[in-house]
């Protein structure tokens, strides 16, 4: 996995050589927390963010925040007092401030002007920029000189637009304004490949209407620059101490590999 902050990275980029992303280092010692004194730790989420959450077949809320919601409350030892509530989106902040839960895991982005509201875990789930092409002519790294003249469509408008200008300068850029219209050209062969966000095109590249005509092709790309720190688990900013107790849960289940587990589960094509 690569983590690139600056047009230096592209000369020595080289393909990550592991299929799940790993954000923690299994050396770093984080403090156990006792949260014996927690009466309950609820955590609020959505229903309508495949695969995040979602209702299975069943009516049983489900998926990888799910999953993993319940793998924290294992690992600080407070299983019987863990609870999970599904809300609307506009209604998570709400019911934090309210105390109706103790955190949101439901992929609010840790920006500055979030920081004002909500103290944050450190980062569980990065989504890197990919660049996908035809099977028979993707490119391997290091990919920046061989991408010279390429013809390379990306949404018009985007974090990925400007990414690709500013560290691909010797592509051709093509802007689409739908991504159906990026992908069907792509297929068509009108354009060389593709820019964008390795989670969207993982789903893409793993459907039916890829036809299995692409793959992955160089990267992946972090640049929280562009593309934000990714996703973290929220709590009341007078709480940070509950943040931390979830950096420690978060790290054993990295390296216990338990969040492997969930993410090959969830995105059984992987995006970095």
């Amino acid at each position: 996995m690569l983590a690139m902050t600056g047009p230096q990275w592209l000369a020595g980029a080289r393909a990550a050589e592991l299929q799940v992303p790993v954000l923690w280092d299994a050396k770093e010692r984080l403090p156990k927390p006792d949260l014996s004194a927690l009466p309950r730790l609820r955590f609020l989420t959505t229903t309508d963010f495949p695969p995040f959450n979602f209702l299975d077949g069943a009516g049983r809320l489900s998926g990888f925040h799910v999953d993993l919601a319940r793998a924290i409350c294992a690992e600080l030892g407070i299983a019987e007092k863990c609870q999970i509530q599904a809300l609307p989106w506009a209604e998570l902040e709400g019911a934090l401030q309210k105390g109706e839960g103790e955190a949101i895991i439901a992929g609010i982005a840790a920006t500055p002007e979030s920081r004002s509201k909500y103290a944050f875990s450190r980062s569980y789930l990065q989504f890197p920029a990919r660049f996908i092409m035809p099977k028979t002519k993707a490119l391997t790294e290091p990919i920046f000189d061989r991408l010279r003249g390429k013809r390379v469509g990306v949404v018009a408008g985007s974090a990925h637009e400007r990414m690709l200008r500013d560290y691909f300068g010797t592509v051709q850029v093509v802007p689409f304004d739908r991504p159906e219209e990026l992908y069907d050209d792509l297929k068509a062969g009108k354009v060389d490949g593709a820019f964008g966000d390795g989670m969207r095109f993982a789903f893409w590249l793993g459907g039916s209407d890829a036809a299995a005509c692409c793959r992955f092709s160089g990267g992946p790309y972090l640049a929280p620059e562009y593309l934000g720190s990714g996703m973290a688990i929220a709590t009341r900013a007078n709480d940070p101490a509950l943040a931390a107790a979830f950096d420690y849960a978060l790290q054993e289940i990295s390296v216990k590999g338990t969040f492997a587990e969930f993410y090959l589960r969830y995105f059984p094509v992987s995006f970095f």
